[in-house]
């Protein structure tokens, strides 16, 4: 995951001494998420790809191999020689609106969309630090720019906007979080599951003013800048109330926590801080950060990734 502009060359000629395929880390990520039709879209991407640099008028540098899960990210240079990103995704429900995501903030606290095509999952970004996120610092720096960042990006949406809303997106996560729970390897996790549910019928609805939230807010995904030190990537945007943004930074670095000694109290002072230092009630904010860890959690079982589903459920009890 990370931000840059889109480069070229002649479409339908692959750029000399660059090798535009999937990295590994892609091709093994959209597999197992996304299925026959995720290998049907790696199969297409180096000729999708190929087909921008020419289009768009951009010069390949290289593919970086760290990119996003369900993205091909290609540092490029604009036919002026700025550098940029050229970054082309599989649209999905959570990824359809990152661009007028970016759009609405024009650059305010996230990266700069220089140009997209959104049916295709295509878009050119300014050029970050892609480096360098929020993980490099120590936890209580990145904490507190992270907790700064999202003020900025905080606004309310255009009076039409095309964002799906928090209760409508998690309502569909409800859904499928239900017959999930009936699943053998959902055994163990069902009463967590009810609970969830339960947590969520609670929150949906009843929240304070909706805002234009990042959707998928954690270290990883705010990144070094030039014109602004720190800028966010990779939204996954709605709109709805503050608290389900802060959600995924109560558990941000979890394998850290988890090896540490007072996990359970350490989980628990991270969200009353966030809470009070962005004046959020800290209440609603424990229901989201449990519901999200328990759809998570079940999602990763899911998909066979047991270790990271187990360690999401076992924080949703330290809650």
């Amino acid at each position: 995951m990370s931000a840059a502009a889109h480069g070229g060359g002649s479409e339908g000629d692959r750029p000399a001494g660059v090798v535009i395929e999937p990295p590994e880390r892609l091709t093994r990520t959209v597999s197992a998420w996304e299925g026959e039709a995720g290998r049907q879209w790696l199969a297409r991407l180096p000729e999708t790809v190929t087909g921008y640099l020419g289009r768009w008028g951009l010069t390949a540098e290289r593919v970086f191999a760290a990119g996003g899960r369900i993205s091909m990210i290609v540092l490029v240079r604009t036919d002026d020689g700025t550098p940029a990103v050229l970054k082309v995704g599989m649209v999905t429900r959570e990824t359809a609106q990152e661009h007028a995501a970016l759009a609405h903030w024009g650059g305010r606290g996230a990266v700069r969309l220089l140009r997209a095509d959104p049916e295709r999952g295509a878009m050119l970004l300014e050029r970050l630090h892609a480096d360098v996120s929020l993980r490099s610092l120590a936890e209580p720096k990145a904490m507190l720019e992270a907790a700064g960042l999202l003020q900025r990006l905080w606004v309310p949406p255009a009076e039409e906007h095309p964002f799906r809303t928090v209760e409508a997106y998690t309502g569909e996560l409800v859904a499928l979080l239900r017959e999930r729970r009936e699943q053998p390897y959902a055994e163990d996790a069902r009463q967590l599951v009810d609970e969830a549910v339960a947590r969520w019928a609670e929150l949906a609805g009843t929240g304070p003013e909706a805002v234009l939230l990042h959707g998928d807010y954690h270290h990883g995904n705010v990144l070094a800048g030039d014109r602004m030190p720190w800028l966010a990537i990779d939204p996954k945007p709605l709109v709805g109330e503050r608290a389900y943004d802060l959600a995924w930074l109560v558990r941000d670095r979890l394998a850290t926590l988890a090896a540490q000694p007072g996990s359970r109290a350490a989980a628990r002072r991270r969200l009353a801080k966030l809470a009070d230092s962005l004046e959020v009630d800290p209440e609603r904010l424990r229901g989201w950060a449990f519901f999200r860890a328990v759809e998570a959690g079940v999602w990763g079982l899911a998909i066979g990734g047991r270790e990271d589903g187990e360690l999401l459920l076992e924080f949703a009890t330290w809650l």
